[in-house]
């Protein structure tokens, strides 16, 4: 199961996988056609267009056709490991966030394999900066989903900030076009100025949104009853009793999060993916439709 890498725009990278980019060369995306220049590629040329051209200008003639070079795309997975990251592991029912941050990232990987792309990673699960830069997927599989399965999630809060302020500093590696998917909460959201910082070195920054639908994307009816609440850093469980003034501020203080969130990123023109299942087919649903949306309004500017 994977979904295709639908650029904002063409890339610019390297001579081959499936995405298309701006120079000229061999690939599927057909610019146009003109007449045979000495030292073109015979196989470029289009010989129905060829005898159709021959037998209006009553001569012998060539028409090649022009074509975007096929390019490999540039991947980078982001994956924040903060404390709040480990909620909500199974037996419990609600979302297991780190099982939906590992089949989501596994997701993107495999996608990158099948477009023929370069994938990095990076986390800061101690602390320090865990960078792997692009590099061909094959090779870089196993060390990933070594890191997704052993790397604790001791993340500082500024997780997400941290990550994109060291991408800026690695640019080299992280060239123009990168698709940088970007896996968390958000909870907190990182500052604006540091998504401008990123957008300006023309990366596509995709936002994953990992969040529980029932105690973060809203909050349901508890009052009167005691609630087990654990504190994030300390992971201390201590029972609170709340009012139902206090569920309903609650409520809507997370659905206006959550609303704030995705309306930020719309500002900045970035597509955001929400996931609130760890269930494979809901995760691959949800890149889908983000794929088709990107194909839909990349038809409609044409």
């Amino acid at each position: 199961m994977t979904f295709p890498l639908i650029p904002r725009g063409r890339l610019a990278g390297l001579s081959f996988g499936t995405m298309r980019s701006l120079h000229r060369g061999r690939g599927s995306d057909v610019i146009g056609s003109r007449p045979y220049q000495v030292g073109d590629d015979v196989h470029a040329i289009d010989w129905a267009a060829s005898a159709r051209w021959a037998s209006a200008r009553q001569s012998d003639a060539f028409i090649v056709r022009e074509r975007y070079a096929d390019e490999a795309p540039r991947v980078v997975i982001v994956c924040d490991r903060r404390p709040e990251m480990s909620f909500y592991s199974a037996p419990l029912p609600w979302l297991d966030k780190p099982l939906a941050l590992r089949r989501t990232a596994d997701l993107v990987l495999q996608s990158a394999l099948l477009a023929g792309g370069f994938v990095g990673y990076l986390d800061h699960a101690e602390g320090d900066p865990y960078w792997v830069p692009p590099r061909g997927v094959r090779r870089f599989k196993e060390v990933m989903e070594q890191r997704l399965d052993t790397a604790p999630f001791r993340a500082p809060d500024d997780s997400v900030e941290r990550a994109l302020v060291h991408l800026v500093e690695h640019d080299r590696s992280v060239s123009s076009g990168t698709f940088v998917f970007v896996l968390s909460d958000f909870i907190p959201a990182p500052p604006q100025e540091t998504w401008f910082e990123a957008l300006e070195r023309r990366w596509d920054v995709v936002p994953i949104v990992i969040q529980d639908p029932v105690w973060e994307q809203s909050f349901p009816e508890v009052a009167g009853i005691a609630v087990p609440l654990r504190r994030p850093r300390s992971g201390r469980v201590a029972p609170a009793l709340l009012t139902s003034r206090e569920t309903a501020e609650r409520r809507a203080a997370n659905e206006e999060r959550l609303t704030a969130l995705l309306e930020g990123f719309r500002t900045l023109d970035v597509d955001p993916v929400v996931l609130s299942s760890a269930d494979p087919v809901e995760i691959l649903t949800a890149f889908l439709d983000w794929a088709e949306a990107r194909r839909t309004r990349r038809v409609a500017r044409v």
